[in-house]
């Protein structure tokens, strides 16, 4: 019985921070962009100033406006979704990597990310997100191996 009483107060409590109230980004949507007009964007634009990212190069001798660039793309064990992208250009202190060394943040803690609102267009956001999305790998983390454990314990127990 308490078993089914805490399932049930955990659905009720999972549904309701799933927010479907007027502040939720259920049924938000953007059109398809185009990922080759993305990447010359992501140069206009001079992301380049702050970031790296696969498939743009730089000449040697640029000098990124932080001490150490903010690498985009890569390898992570969840997956960067279409909304956290758009989130992270039109809002880059909504969640800071803990990657960030505190000299890429304002002393508030904010991100040092330009605020583009006011320059770039909704075209030109959902172009550059589509040229960064794909650069984002999935790499599925390392579980435990639990048949290992599983054998020793039967090892030890076959002694005693």
């Amino acid at each position: 019985m308490k078993k089914q009483l805490l399932l049930a107060v955990c659905t009720s409590v999972g549904l309701t921070a799933c927010g479907f109230g007027p502040e939720s980004p259920r049924g938000f949507s953007l059109p398809e962009g185009d990922a080759q007009a993305g990447k010359a964007l992501f140069a206009e634009y001079r992301c380049t100033d702050c970031h790296t990212v696969e498939g743009i190069t730089v000449p040697a001798d640029h000098n990124y406006v932080m001490p150490k660039p903010v690498s985009l793309g890569g390898s992570s064990s969840r997956v960067t979704t279409y909304g956290e992208l758009v989130t992270s250009v039109i809002n880059p202190s909504h969640k800071l990597s803990r990657r960030y060394p505190v000299s890429q943040t304002t002393e508030g803690g904010k991100s040092r990310m330009r605020d583009m609102n006011d320059i770039m267009t909704v075209a030109d956001l959902i172009d550059i997100v589509a040229f960064l999305q794909p650069k984002y790998e999935v790499v599925p983390y390392r579980t435990t191996e639990y048949r290992l454990y599983e054998l020793r314990n039967t090892q030890r127990e076959a002694k005693d």
